[in-house]
Parts: structure tokens; C-alpha cells; sequence
């Protein structure tokens, strides 16, 4: 099966090409390796900042938008240990164990910070990928140390795909 990406578009201020999707699955197919990720789907919509605001009070109970929000479809041991306990039943699970989760990106303001820190749109849109998918599998950024480490993998993998500041 592989990685594979499905996506939604449910903003209006970027047409989303075909080009851009190419360039988000060469980077999930990156992390992927990087990462001995080699199954999975991830799930990624692009909105405008007033759906993101909403999600990220509603999810988070911050009440502004963001740029990118990520939710992992298996956060806890509990529900790993039961999706490993069915299968070793051998009953057919796809939806749970192949979901790694649903990553929602702000174009508004991806726009805003491609702007700022003055490199492509493409670029801002693929680190704000990248990033939710290492949330995905668990990386965050809470201290420096944590911090450092995911923004080293984020920088290893643009690089390799060729998204350079």
C-alpha cells in the first residue's frame, strides 16, 4: 500500500495544482523513509483562516487561527493495543491502523508567512505540511531540545526535495 495522501481543497484564495500535490506527496514519501514510516494514509485540507480559527478553538481552545493543525488518529496505547489485539484476531482493520491523521492548512496564512520570511508559497505550504505529519508520528516541540530535533528532520527533508529558503 505505501503512503499515500488524500486532500481536500475548501479555500478559495489558491487554486490548488496538481504540481503542489506532487511536491506534498514526494515530501511524505521523504518523511516516510526518514522516519521507517512505509504505511499509511494522511488526510490534508487546505482552508482559509477563519475554518482554522474554528477548529483551533474548538480543538485546542486557543481563539485566533494558526497555520497548520495536525490530529493523529492513534494518540493513545489504549487504542494501538486494541487495533494490535484485533488484528492478531484477524479481523480486517484498515480505516484505524492505516489513518496516521488529518492535517488542516491555513493558505491565508501560509501566504502571510511565506511573505514574511520571504521564500515561495510552495515552501511554507510544504514545511507547514511536513511539520504536521511529524506531529503526526509524535514529534513535538514544547522545549529547545525537542524543538531542535524537529526542526532538523523538517530542514533534512526540504532540502531533499529541493524547497530551500
Amino acid at each position: 500500500m505505501g503512503l499515500q495522501l488524500a486532500w481536500s481543497n475548501e479555500q478559495e484564495l489558491l487554486e490548488i495544482g496538481e504540481d503542489l500535490i506532487e511536491l506534498l506527496d514526494a515530501l511524505l514519501q521523504s518523511a516516510g523513509v526518514a522516519e521507517g514510516v512505509t504505511e499509511g494514509e494522511v488526510a490534508l485540507t487546505f482552508v482559509d483562516d477563519e475554518a482554522i480559527h474554528q477548529l483551533n478553538r474548538e480543538y485546542r481552545g486557543i481563539d485566533r487561527p494558526t497555520d497548520v493543525l495536525s490530529f493523529a488518529m492513534n494518540e493513545s496505547l489504549d487504542e494501538e493495543l486494541d487495533i494490535v489485539y484485533e488484528l492478531e484476531q484477524g479481523d480486517e482493520m484498515d480505516s484505524p491502523l492505516n489513518m496516521l491523521g488529518d492535517i488542516i492548512i491555513s493558505v491565508d496564512r501560509a501566504q502571510m508567512q511565506s511573505e514574511e520570511y520571504g521564500h515561495s508559497l510552495k515552501r511554507e505550504i510544504g514545511f507547514l505540511f511536513l511539520h504536521g505529519f511529524l506531529h503526526l508520528l509524535g514529534y513535538d516541540h514544547q522545549d529547545d531540545a525537542s524543538e531542535a530535533e524537529m526542526m532538523g528532520k523538517q530542514e533534512a527533508i526540504l532540502t531533499q526535495v529541493g524547497l530551500l529558503r
